[in-house]
């Protein structure tokens, strides 16, 4: 939902469509409305329920005769799977992709850099132990620092003291034993350099633009 969110994930999904040319792209239509109430606020209980606006602009997609739903917006996904069930609308979920990768890589622990709100809803957690994957969380002080961080991507005002926190951060998980570094915030990427990583960090947008490329063309 979030600008700067949604013009990354569709830079990836032209990257990652197989193209020979304008024509053979995937057909797209964005609904992108940042005035929607933030997601991990209501999953918290401090904020307001998005489902009415989630759901106007999922059904606006369908009536403009979308097929399939793509939401690069991981705290969203505690709200759109029924949404979408309710439109008739085919929904790869983000969460899901993420999993399948981290599965087949033979991961059997991996971190989460995702907001509060995700933490809190089970989102990432469930779908890795349904796979025999153990998933880590930062600590709250931890937390509170990856955050800050994603609150600054969003205000368009990360500095060099929010990418080292959240590397810090990230180097911290990798050393309780994660294997991959989720950034499950579609923000986070936005604020992270990879190569401050000691382990790989995974991309859940890029792996749903890959995704819907598949499906959309068949």
């Amino acid at each position: 939902m979030g600008p700067a969110a949604t013009a990354d994930f569709y830079g990836k999904l032209v990257e990652e469509t197989p193209a020979t040319g304008d024509q053979s792209h995937v057909p797209v239509v964005i609904w992108a409305d940042p005035r929607i109430p933030d997601r991990s606020l209501s999953l918290l209980g401090l904020g307001e329920d998005p489902t009415p606006q989630l759901r106007h602009g999922i059904r606006a997609l369908k009536r403009a005769g979308c097929e399939v739903l793509a939401v690069p917006c991981n705290t969203a996904h505690a709200f759109v799977p029924r949404l979408a069930d309710e439109a008739g609308l085919e929904l790869v979920s983000i969460v899901e992709v993420t999993a399948d990768a981290l599965t087949a890589a033979g991961v059997t622990a991996a971190g989460l850099l995702a907001t509060s709100g995700t933490l809190h809803s089970g989102l990432y957690a469930d779908a890795l132990r349904k796979r025999g994957i153990a998933p880590l969380e930062p600590s709250t002080g931890e937390q509170r620092q990856v955050s800050a961080a994603i609150a600054a991507a969003k205000a368009g005002a990360v500095t060099a003291a929010h990418r080292h926190a959240l590397a810090g951060v990230a180097r911290a998980l990798a050393e309780r034993g994660a294997e991959r570094v989720v950034a499950a915030c579609t923000e986070i990427v936005l604020a992270l350099d990879s190569r401050r990583v000691p382990v790989p960090l995974l991309d859940p947008a890029r792996l749903l633009a890959r995704r819907v490329a598949t499906v959309s063309l068949g």
